[in-house]
């Protein structure tokens, strides 16, 4: 199938952020015998990193820090085709913050999405994925957030559009795409394979990205983790469904947990959105956590076809003369480190042949990397890595074009020509 615009192919993601990732606190007690007991201090604070733990592993910091700014004090922006939406103050301030709010209150508004009022709360914020947090990680989560500074500072008010701005709407939207309920094991899996489902299905909220959503903002859930554009950030999260794009099912174990906890691998390297999952998030997740998210990951279900193609085509005789053109900007700009025969030096210098992420139906990612350049996230087993100039100043849209032709059909790579108009479409794209 093909789209007739990027937009029809790509479906609506509400990444507007929502109300809440609210703050815990323990009371203090513990229940031993049918009798509460004042928990010790060293149980609060087990409690406490534990907590930090799973909030790192939910990314909380990521959505509801803006970057120079307060830890956990909101305010950031995010763009939506609804509007946009700004992440609220959750640090344990009483008049701002959530420092009022009950263990109760942030397990209602993690597992059914509902603030401390009863207000529905917008699906930005993923109560859809939290919803399969226990209840005991979502108390230790709330911990954490009662131990960090409170900062006081109102939150800002989202700036929807007509009808967006009625909360009340969110009913429909629930009834039509929101299941509530703690993450069931399966028990014909292993215990690793369960942890990794938890993590990526529940707090790491992966399906938020890599899953289409439709014009109503839900997700086709026929089309789990099969990829989609990102909209206004204009930025593809590729199909771990397909071995056409990032499918994982031929990956070893070890190049998925490298990648997830180092940003890079002998199969590639992260950038652009995933790179801050990765910087924010997962290079701080143990080695088994991580271990058991490959596993799991590894395991999703594969499909022989990939997502339909969302970039403009160019005539086959245009493509030709593109990819001629293409071969000496390579040779003269790229091939130093990535190699002639597209190889590169792994895992310092991706490989570009054979990398499915070159050649997969969308060309938005190849483009935006020759435009913007980038680095993979910096991460502690990865302190300095090896970055990509960019050359949006040096090469014109047919350039750019032609180069990213080139490397998508060469060295026995199966993408296709992609025209210069999308090129210039994403030209000026936001960088975040």
């Amino acid at each position: 199938m093909k789209r007739k615009s990027l937009f029809a192919l790509s479906a609506v993601v509400v990444v507007a952020a929502a109300a809440l990732v609210p703050v815990l606190w323990s009371g203090g007690d513990n229940l031993h015998n049918g009798t509460a007991v004042a928990a010790t201090p060293a149980d609060q604070a087990a409690l406490i990193k534990k907590g930090e733990y799973l909030a790192r592993a939910g990314d909380c910091i990521a959505c509801h820090t803006v970057r120079g700014g307060k830890q956990f004090a909101g305010g950031l922006p995010m763009a939506t085709p609804f509007g946009t939406m700004f992440t609220p103050n959750i640090t344990p301030d009483d008049q701002y913050g959530i420092g009022k709010w009950t263990q109760d209150d942030f397990y209602r508004a993690m597992h059914t999405g509902r603030s401390k009022d009863g207000s529905l709360l917008y699906p930005g914020f993923p109560f859809t994925s939290y919803t399969k947090v226990t209840r005991a990680d979502s108390d230790a989560i709330y911990a954490y957030l009662r131990s960090v500074t409170p900062v006081n500072v109102p939150s800002r008010p989202h700036e929807l559009k007509f009808p967006f701005n009625q909360r009340n709407m969110l009913i429909g939207w629930r009834t039509l795409f929101f299941r509530e309920g703690e993450y069931k094991p399966d028990p014909t899996k292993s215990v690793e394979w369960n942890r990794g489902a938890y993590l990526i299905e529940g707090l790491g909220h992966c399906g938020m990205c890599h899953t289409s959503i439709n014009a109503m903002g839900g997700p086709v859930s026929s089309a789990a983790f099969a990829g989609g554009l990102i909209p206004l950030q204009n930025w593809y999260a590729p199909s771990l469904t397909s071995n056409k794009e990032a499918g994982l099912g031929d990956w070893e174990t070890k190049d998925i947990a490298d990648l997830l906890k180092t940003g890079v691998s002998n199969r590639g390297a992260v950038f652009g959105p995933m790179a801050e999952v990765v910087h924010n998030s997962l290079q701080y997740m143990s080695d088994e956590d991580i271990n058991a998210m490959a596993t799991y990951l590894k395991t999703i279900p594969q499909k022989s076809e990939a997502p339909e193609p969302l970039q403009l085509e160019t005539s086959e005789k245009f493509g030709g003369e593109l990819l001629k053109q293409g071969q000496k900007i390579y040779a003269d700009n790229c091939a130093k480190c990535h190699a002639e025969n597209g190889l590169g030096m792994p895992p310092a210098f991706p490989p570009l042949a054979n990398n499915q992420s070159i050649q997969m139906p969308s060309a938005v990612n190849p483009i935006r990397m020759v435009l913007n350049g980038g680095y993979p996230p910096s991460t502690d087993a990865n302190p300095h890595p090896y970055g990509m100039p960019p050359f949006a100043q040096a090469l014109s849209n047919q350039e750019v074009a032609a180069v990213v032709t080139y490397i998508r059909m060469s060295w026995g790579n199966h993408g296709t020509a992609v025209s210069p108009q999308q090129v210039s479409d994403l030209r000026s794209a936001p960088l975040d």
